[in-house]
């Protein structure tokens, strides 16, 4: 059967989904209906969504929203909470004052900074579950889904392929790349997806992983940037300082079956040292990680060890003896946004 594809520019990114199937171009069309939808009620730049509108209420009344909004700032609330983690989806403030990534991108006044952090609180955000409706509690709040978005969008849209009968397929959302079914194009029927070196041209891969249902999720401190008399500043701010979070890390690549857990887990973990996110993933059920390092280093958790094509040859020096039989393994080579499908 041959494969069917569609790209479009979205959510700030080329999205692209790929189906096998005899009548793919009516699906594909649904599929683009759907993440228009998702579109408008998910961002946080367009004035017109649904999110928006929760942002443009805050510290003046609750706003109800739909199911799928309600369910994603729920999930964004408890992460945010969570015993040392990164992500904070109230983090809108201070993403809308440095705008890296957008044309109008600037570095902010520490006093503006220091005046944005006043309104990163997840505590603040009033959830009515028997309502459905979101309260800011303070003026000039702002929810950003920017770290959950793609990976819900992705679980959803797949969701959607095999609900209507297709069997494979794929959907990549620049670097957040989610599959299904068995890869027809390979005679062991898993997917090869590749992770991007941080240090060279998009397309040149540090590692390729064999895959079978899973989402592979890329975040990178080479993304976007912003360079102010000499010096660049990267994308991943960090809600205690208000700068980018400083990082022995150039990118956290985590694997797992919901592509929503892939985007959570590399925003929480993206900030704390090495052994400790190693430590982290190995404790926890369902989810490896890739962490390639400022040095050059690679790290991988002990369910990924069999699944490295390119560059398993590489693995060296045990890092210790977690709860599911070793701590990972160390890949010293040369090493770079995001997972590609080869």
């Amino acid at each position: 059967m041959q494969v069917s594809s569609r790209s479009l520019r979205l959510m700030g990114t080329i999205i692209e989904t790929k189906i096998w199937h005899p009548e793919a171009e009516p699906i594909l069309d649904q599929v683009e209906e759907l993440l228009y939808l998702y579109k408008d009620r998910f961002s946080a730049n367009d004035l017109t969504s649904e999110l928006m509108e929760v942002n443009l209420n805050a510290g003046v009344q609750a706003v109800p929203i739909a199911d799928d909004l309600y369910e994603l700032i729920k999930l964004g609330k408890e992460h945010s909470l969570a015993q040392g983690s990164f992500l904070n989806i109230t983090i809108g403030p201070l993403v809308q004052s440095w705008r890296i990534g957008f044309s109008d991108a600037k570095l902010p006044s520490p006093e503006v900074i220091s005046e944005k952090l006043q309104l990163i609180n997840p505590r603040d955000i009033e959830l009515d579950d028997r309502e459905q409706t979101v309260y800011l509690k303070k003026e000039g709040m702002a929810i950003d889904l920017g770290a959950l978005a793609k990976g819900y969008v992705a679980d959803r849209i797949v969701d959607f392929l095999k609900r209507i009968g297709v069997e494979a397929g794929l959907i990549n959302l620049g670097g957040n790349v989610l599959t299904f079914g068995q890869a027809p194009h390979n005679p062991d029927g898993c997917w090869r997806i590749g992770i991007q070196d941080p240090q060279k041209a998009r397309g040149e891969n540090a590692l390729v992983l064999k895959i079978g249902e899973e989402s592979v999720v890329t975040s990178g401190i080479y993304e976007r940037s912003l360079t102010v008399d000499g010096q660049t500043y990267h994308h991943i701010l960090s809600s205690q300082t208000g700068y980018p979070i400083q990082s022995q890390l150039a990118s956290v690549t985590i694997v797992s079956k919901q592509s929503v857990d892939g985007e959570i887990w590399t925003t929480r973990l993206f900030g704390q040292a090495i052994d400790q996110i190693i430590k982290v993933v190995e404790d926890t059920d369902g989810i490896e990680v890739v962490l390639i390092g400022l040095d050059r280093k690679i790290f991988v958790t002990s369910g990924l060890t069999e699944k490295i094509l390119a560059g398993r040859e590489r693995i060296s020096d045990s890092l210790g003896s977690p709860s599911r039989g070793g701590f990972g393994a160390r890949v010293t080579s040369d090493l770079a946004s995001g997972a590609s499908v080869l």
